[in-house]
């Protein structure tokens, strides 16, 4: 099964596995093309016998509770980008010559001939964020365009559906490149790299690795951060095609082949005649919303794509101007007694707390929460100067606790063991107890939020409403 479209998946045997959002649009765009399909997952709850009884009914085989074992006569396996590499599936898919695709692997195989071009982004952080801010810059250029992939649209409906794409602003994760070998963008960026998903990947490297299949076969651009060396590493290593560009962005001045902030504008000295001595304004710093540094970041990203297609210098400013950003990103909630409260629940990481915690000079910091197998040694020493004291929640508090107490021995913790729902009010309450006025109590917890909440928007929205109970 080559790049381009499998024309004939007749009778083909397709095993999917995993149900979930990306589970069960393969299954039934795999049966419209006429495979048989088997679909295999470990859980066996009420939501997935939901979903097996709807794939059932149109003829797909589903064996729940049993993810581990490969089918008789499995030709291919689809795989939701969560499943981890090493699942004894895999090892039995290796040793049977059976090849393993992701969801996007599949709907770059299945794209229809003269197909949108794929602008693709990824990175630790601020993937959607830039998706959006691209896709919102490329529809001010008049293109037709979507954010798709790890949000938004299914990449799966996007390709097969009826609706004409220009060019697609394409969100994917590390997962979800590890399993997507052929991908081939007309240009990509990786935002920045840091530790994340180790458990997963099972080290560094293998996360470098995976992020850095992105570039592979760019055609014309691939966009890397300046303060991010590995980001720069994994363009020198990728095989592109002749002619494609490495763009740097950076939050100061931009060389030539750059773009880059100059006395509050955001601007290009890359997709200009002449980059030696010519540089094109873009848009203003104050166009981007909200203007924290990772966020002009973000901006630039997105406007290196968009430049690197082709996108007009007006487009830029007008697609930045009419982006807002996702609930839950540094959301302002609201002022109380002087002290500004700030929803950052999306920081799950360190490295997106980082990026957080150095927006504002001094922090009455809310942390914690499942730590996915990170450490916080570097995140608290970077912010120790900034914060007023920290309230801890969550299961892995304790690994938050121990590094204050190695880098910020003298910020006053309050560690609350509490889990049930009415914890993040306890929260609030002791982190106003701590602020003073011109601080800021800053939600960025720098972990998952599974363990206490359904989700981070859930943790966002519980915070905010222990906020308008403070002020009421």
């Amino acid at each position: 099964m080559g790049s381009g479209q499998v024309t004939d998946w007749q009778g083909k045997h397709v095993t999917v596995a995993g149900l979930g959002v990306s589970g069960v649009p393969a299954a039934k765009a795999l049966h419209g093309l006429g495979a048989k399909v088997t679909v295999v997952n470990d859980g066996d709850d009420a939501r997935a016998r939901e979903q097996a009884a709807e794939l059932e009914a149109l003829g797909v085989t589903v064996r729940l509770g049993d993810g581990d074992t490969l089918p008789d006569g499995t030709e291919l396996i689809v795989t939701a980008p969560g499943w981890r590499p090493d699942k004894p599936l895999f090892a039995a898919a290796d040793a049977a010559g059976v090849p393993v695709w992701g969801d996007v692997e599949l709907a770059w195989r299945l794209r229809k001939p003269g197909a949108a071009d794929w602008l693709a982004v990824t990175g630790t952080n601020g993937k959607t964020t830039t998706v959006q801010m691209l896709a919102s810059i490329l529809e001010a250029a008049g293109l037709r365009t979507a954010a798709v992939g790890n949000i938004g649209v299914s990449l799966l409906d996007a390709v097969l559906g009826d609706e004409e794409y220009d060019v697609l602003a394409v969100e994917l994760s590390s997962y979800q490149l590890h399993w997507a070998p052929s991908l081939r963008a007309h240009s990509a960026a990786v935002l920045n790299l840091a530790p994340d998903h180790l458990d997963w990947h099972g080290s560094m490297e293998a996360y470098a690795k995976d992020k850095g299949r992105i570039y592979e076969g760019n055609r014309v651009a691939c966009v890397y951060n300046t303060a991010d060396k590995a980001t720069e590493d994994l363009v020198r290593e990728a095989d592109v095609e002749e002619g494609c560009r490495a763009i740097g962005f950076t939050l100061g001045t931009p060389g030539p082949s750059q773009l880059g902030v100059v006395e509050g504008l955001l601007v290009d000295r890359a997709f200009v005649e002449n980059r030696q001595k010519n540089a094109q304004e873009l848009a203003e710093v104050a166009d981007v919303k909200p203007a924290a540094p990772h966020n002009i970041a973000n901006a630039l990203a997105a406007a290196a794509l968009a430049r690197a297609y082709g996108v007009p210098a007006s487009a830029v400013r007008q697609g930045l101007r009419n982006f807002t950003p996702d609930a839950h990103r540094i959301a302002h909630v609201a002022d109380v007694d002087g002290v500004a409260y700030v929803d950052d629940s999306k920081a799950t990481n360190t490295h997106a707390a980082q990026a957080s915690l150095a927006a504002y000079d001094s922090v009455v910091w809310i942390a914690g929460g499942l730590a996915k197998g990170a450490t916080f040694d570097e995140l608290v020493a970077e912010a120790a100067g900034r914060l007023r004291g920290a309230v801890l929640i969550g299961r892995d508090r304790a690994l938050i606790r121990e590094a204050l107490a190695r880098h910020a021995p003298e910020v006053p913790v309050v560690d609350l063991e509490r889990t049930d729902t009415g914890a993040m009010l306890q929260a609030v309450r002791e982190a106003r107890r701590l602020a003073r006025p011109g601080d800021t109590v800053l939600l960025a917890p720098a972990c998952a939020s599974m363990d206490m909440f359904a989700n981070y928007n859930k943790r966002g929205d519980a915070f905010a409403q222990a906020v308008r109970e403070l002020g009421a």
